[in-house]
């Protein structure tokens, strides 16, 4: 984790994805890993996640930047999947 020069934490890394999906009448496994950026106490959440542990996480795709086109997930929510019977979830407010 990192922290902005205002003191607002930044986290970032991948996210790998893998699902079975159905196109074109046949069902085919999809994979791909994508970065993933957390700003203030989403970053906190997701520094705090265990690597290859289960989450659902929402948010919106932007470009990496003005010069590189790459897409990245920034996190709005993330839900534990893993560990809580019901789910452990974190919600950006506002």
């Amino acid at each position: 984790m990192r922290y902005t020069p205002a003191g607002v934490p930044v986290s970032e890394g991948w996210l790998q994805h893998s699902a079975p999906q159905t196109e074109n009448g046949a069902e085919r496994q999809v994979e791909l890993e994508i970065a993933v950026l957390a700003l203030g106490e989403s970053a906190r959440w997701l520094q705090a996640a265990p690597l290859g542990g289960a989450v659902k996480i929402t948010g919106f795709l932007a470009a990496k930047s003005r010069t590189s086109k790459l897409p990245v997930l920034h996190v709005n929510s993330i839900e534990f999947l893993e560990g809580n019977e019901n789910g452990s979830i974190l919600q950006e407010e506002g």
